[in-house]
């Protein structure tokens, strides 16, 4: 479903991915782990397109992505959950995940909303509250949920666990084994090694911008 090769990007002149290459098949849980820095985040800019790649390929179902625009990997069918959540705090959960949005695609599960409230019950009580009167725990709950709204095929959560409660994390755990059961291809960026270890088939470890 995914593949990466001989990725190289960076900021300006600072580089900080060095040719990293992985792998994920259709269905697959895939969990990048390293410290603070390795360079976990900037390799799923990469693949959305927020950061450009210097050299290598990214490939989304055999197909090339590394110079589209970012809406237009998006329209292909990958995800991308930030590390910063991204929600509008101005807008409920409800307008949130309209927001969301995309047309059903094939070869992917066609989230509605109420299926997405089954998969996060915490939010079917929020529906009308808006993100800035909503807990950390629930808007990383709400983020997750927003992209799914637009039925992804794969997905990339950027550190999904951090400054969570253990029952939010549990939420998110939950969530994860869904969306594998469904078929959707899952690649996180994550820190902690037991987090890792709870929800990846593998694991590749990220270190100054390689992978190890």
């Amino acid at each position: 479903m995914l593949e990466v090769k001989g990725l190289s990007a960076g900021y300006g002149r600072a580089r900080v991915l060095h040719e990293m290459s992985f792998e994920a098949r259709a269905g697959e849980v895939i969990a990048l782990l390293g410290r603070n820095g390795a360079g976990k985040s900037t390799t799923l800019k990469a693949i959305m397109g927020l950061v450009p790649a210097w050299s290598g390929e990214i490939r989304l179902d055999g197909g090339r992505i590394e110079k589209l625009e970012p809406y237009e990997i998006a329209r292909r069918g990958l995800g991308y959950v930030p590390e910063d959540r991204r929600i509008f705090t101005d807008l409920t959960v409800a307008e949130n995940l309209q927001v969301g949005r995309q047309a059903p695609r094939p070869e992917a599960p066609a989230w509605s909303d109420d299926g997405l409230y089954a998969l996060f019950p915490a939010l079917a009580p929020l529906r009308e509250r808006r993100g800035d009167r909503m807990s950390g725990g629930e808007q990383q709950m709400l983020a997750i949920a927003r992209t799914l709204a637009g039925n992804p095929r794969a997905i990339l959560l950027d550190e999904p666990s951090e400054g969570l409660a253990p029952l939010v994390v549990n939420a998110v755990i939950r969530a994860i084994e869904a969306l594998k059961r469904a078929g959707v291809t899952v690649i996180l960026a994550e820190q902690s090694l037991r987090f890792a270890e709870r929800v990846a088939d593998r694991v590749y470890r990220v270190e100054k911008g390689r992978v190890s």
